[in-house]
């Protein structure tokens, strides 16, 4: 199982979400739980069709921390 970083931000009329490590690999919604469901099911998919197309699957190197200020 990989684990790859997920950047969801708020927008005008919901949220959006990509993975850094995953060129394209976007998802939007009205709430966040929504957004988390779909982005989850776009990394699924994204990395199906890049394994039934022979390409190469990206490695997770993005990593996200929060920091204090």
């Amino acid at each position: 199982m990989m684990r790859y970083a997920v950047v969801i931000e708020r927008t005008g009329n919901g949220y959006s979400a990509y993975v850094p490590d995953i060129p394209g690999c976007i998802a939007a919604a009205d709430t966040l739980a929504e957004t988390e469901d779909l982005i989850r099911e776009a990394v699924t998919f994204h990395l199906q069709m890049l394994r039934e197309d022979g390409d190469p699957i990206p490695q997770p190197q993005a990593k996200a921390v929060l920091v204090e200020v």
